[in-house]
């Protein structure tokens, strides 16, 4: 008797035979072999990439993990979309639809959806900046777990304020039962209940939770993917067009002109101006969009005369598509949120030009390398520093939007103004104090 049977007999098909060829002790490669599919095939039977399987593969499958009685009844049933002869479901729920392209994230989406789909995680985080472009990679993850995979999607907005009301939480459960499902808690910057999810988990087992926040939450079994901001191009790429065109920052760029401007090409002569707004802007989408909105009335090139100002001169014009919050206020949001000791080592590394390597940041700070790079990561984290290419490790920068910032509130409390009013502000004792 499989004492597992009751509780397998309502699982999907590829978590099914997840659990029963792990039981056997064959990894998806042995199986493959044994069944003659390509390891492929059970990649994506497992993954819920391919949810009704041929009938032909459905009895190699079985042969191949000795399947007999009960248990083949039940394996087979679930090859057919039901369970103990219960009608199918009906059609799982639809994500929201998104309002406009995703550019430049195609890596982060394959890498989302198989953390989910074929990793089996069940509890992701996605975190990072405001305007970092968090909502629109989940959205193109939940479509595509969506159309390629048939999960049901619940779409939760927490910025609406936290959902306490328990009869709802009983309802969605009710929902979701045993099918693949996707809830994703968007904006949960206030936190998010580890009881509820463990309550839910616990009731649903095809359930997965997808978070996004600009800060992570420590929650027990959950993984945290950091979102930073889109690749920016080298110096060395301002004359080549062509290479210019395939980075990230300048690919969205281009993308949000051409809504605008159908007939824009990016020609050499204004290269190195589109290359210039998206280092200065950091690859932030959020940023992005309001300066490709102001290409209606200037060129590249005027924009970045218009840096001399302030990259936050961007803020959108009055008639724009954009309905992104402000960088600016998502930047001091996000300084707002560090601690002491945070906020003095990113004071102290936003004053040193070019990138830096965590060793530098210890001997920069005089804290232990374990305190330091613990720092580093939580900054990491919360995107207010990004990793550079490098030959020799690991390096880092801090965002030039938020070197700004930092070094405009360094200016004001080192002027007579702000000393009057206690300033005098030096992250040197501040960093000794912390460490002490």
């Amino acid at each position: 008797m499989d004492g597992g049977q009751s509780e397998q007999s309502t699982a999907g098909f590829g978590e099914l035979l997840r659990v029963r060829r792990e039981r056997v002790g064959l990894t998806q490669q042995c199986l493959a072999d044994h069944a003659t599919l390509s390891v492929r095939a059970i990649r994506d039977m497992e993954s819920g990439r391919v949810q009704r399987p041929r009938q032909e593969t459905v009895r190699l499958l079985a042969d191949a993990l000795r399947l007999e009685g009960r248990n083949r009844s039940v394996f087979e049933a679930a090859a057919r979309r039901r369970v103990l002869g219960e009608e199918p479901d009906g059609e799982p729920t639809a994500p929201p639809v998104a309002r406009g392209a995703i550019v430049g994230r195609e890596v982060e989406v394959e890498v989302l959806a198989d953390a989910l789909a074929v990793h089996g995680d069940r509890l992701v985080s996605v975190v990072g900046l405001g305007g970092v472009g968090k909502t629109r990679l989940v959205l193109e993850v939940a479509r595509r777990l969506h159309l390629a995979a048939r999960w049901s999607v619940h779409w939760v907005d927490c910025r609406r304020g936290p959902d306490t009301d328990r009869a709802r939480h009983e309802e969605l459960a009710r929902t979701i039962r045993d099918r693949p499902t996707l809830l994703v808690l968007d904006g949960a910057d206030d936190g998010v209940d580890p009881a509820l999810l463990d309550w839910l988990f616990h009731r649903c087992p095809g359930l997965r939770v997808l978070i996004t926040a600009q800060v992570p939450q420590p929650l027990p079994g959950g993984q945290v993917i950091p979102l930073a901001p889109l690749p920016t191009p080298g110096p060395e790429l301002d004359h080549d067009p062509a290479a210019l065109a395939e980075v990230g920052a300048v690919r969205l760029l281009l993308a949000h002109i051409r809504r605008l401007r159908p007939g824009f090409r990016l020609e050499p002569e204004e290269a190195p101006a589109v290359a210039a707004l998206c280092r200065h802007l950091d690859g932030l989408p959020g940023a992005l969009e309001p300066a490709a909105a102001w290409t209606l009335v200037q060129s590249p090139r005027q924009l970045v005369a218009r840096l001399a100002d302030g990259p936050f001169q961007f803020a959108s014009p009055p008639v724009a598509y954009s309905g992104r919050g402000d960088v600016r206020e998502s930047l001091g949001t996000a300084l707002l949120r560090l601690t002491l000791g945070q906020r003095a080592l990113l004071d102290l590394l936003a004053a040193e030009p070019g990138d830096w390597s965590g060793e530098d940041a210890v001997a920069l700070s005089g804290w232990s390398p374990q305190e330091c790079l613990g720092a580093v990561h939580e900054l990491l984290s919360r995107g207010l520093i990004r990793s550079v290419p490098a030959q020799d490790g690991v390096r880092f920068t801090v965002l030039n939007l938020c070197r700004l910032i930092c070094r405009e509130e360094r200016e004001r409390w080192l002027s007579p103004v702000g000393a009057a009013r206690g300033g005098g502000h030096d992250v040197y004792p501040l960093l000794e104090a912390v460490a002490g």
